[in-house]
């Protein structure tokens, strides 16, 4: 995770429980403390991972007393991500706003890029880009970070090259997503990416995944599957894309929201100033940020 304290800059920890953080600088003084990018590249050329010292609860910081920032805060690369990858959504899809003038089934995986100069962390405000269009909408995601690049990755290797999974929110500003006839601008608003609250590691979670995936807006439930119903799973995302490009370390793939987005509704749930979206995703986090 990355936090920051009252008056010091952010920092790298390791949750240590449910309510502690110890700073990466007390786990292991020769691993990078700030940059989580720089650390998952020193951990890739080390045969294991530090483990936690036995005094780590003496150590750690309380939760309480620090503020969760995004993981990673500025991606190496744009963001990589699946779309109506969930077969409920697929549906909601085909009949909703987007779908309007005839989005049709995809017969293979439908890849496209989200722009995030800065990814913003729990708390931090989606800045609804409401002159341009008023169609703001969530989107619940896990997201894959990779701990290890490379090209042309076989099947049985993918589930080594996957660093962690964390929280994420794909929002959208639908209009211009319809508007534009491809989903590069309408993802890509500054402020429409939001991931956290921390990163669990790929060993906490062995595949296959079967995560439950939610998400609220205001308190009230909108979106519920489970990343088991996932049409393209990750193991075979990672295998797909490696095969016409390089993946770095550190790259992060969202893998698609699941039924019960705002457009789905009718007539459409868009957000609006004032909202506050919580998405979590079992055994990994909760999410939380409001609209201004």
């Amino acid at each position: 995770m990355r936090f920051a304290r009252e008056g010091s800059e952010p920092q790298l920890g390791v949750l240590v429980g449910t309510d502690a953080v110890l700073p990466v600088s007390e786990l292991d003084a020769s691993l990078p403390a700030f940059d989580l990018l720089a650390l998952i590249d020193e951990l890739v050329c080390r045969d294991d991972a530090p483990a936690l010292p036995d005094d780590a609860g003496t150590r750690a910081l309380p939760l309480a007393s620090v503020r969760l920032l995004a993981p990673i805060e500025r991606p190496r690369h744009d963001i990589l991500c699946l779309g109506v990858n969930y077969a409920d959504h697929l549906e909601e899809t085909k009949r909703s706003v987007i779908g309007g003038d005839g989005f049709s089934e995809p017969a293979k995986a439908v890849y496209f890029a989200k722009r995030a100069v800065r990814v913003l962390g729990p708390g931090e405000a989606i800045e609804g880009c409401f002159d341009v269009d008023p169609c703001l909408d969530y989107e619940v995601e896990l997201a894959v970070i990779l701990g290890r690049g490379g090209r042309n990755i076989s099947a049985e290797d993918a589930e080594s090259h996957i660093f962690g999974y964390s929280v994420f929110n794909d929002v959208s500003s639908r209009g211009l997503q319809k508007s534009h006839q491809q989903w590069f601008l309408g993802k890509s608003v500054d402020t429409y990416t939001a991931m956290g609250p921390v990163i669990v590691t790929a060993d906490e979670l062995p595949m296959p995944l079967q995560l439950g995936v939610h998400s609220f807006v205001n308190g009230e439930a909108r979106q519920s599957s489970n990343t088991a119903n996932l049409i393209h799973g990750v193991a075979q995302v990672i295998v797909e894309m490696s095969s016409v490009m390089t993946l770095d370390a550190g790259d992060i793939i969202a893998t698609g929201t699941p039924s019960g987005v705002g457009m789905g509704f009718n007539p459409p749930r868009w957000l609006v100033p004032g909202d506050v979206v919580r998405c979590k995703i079992d055994g990994v986090g909760v999410l939380e940020n409001p609209v201004a």
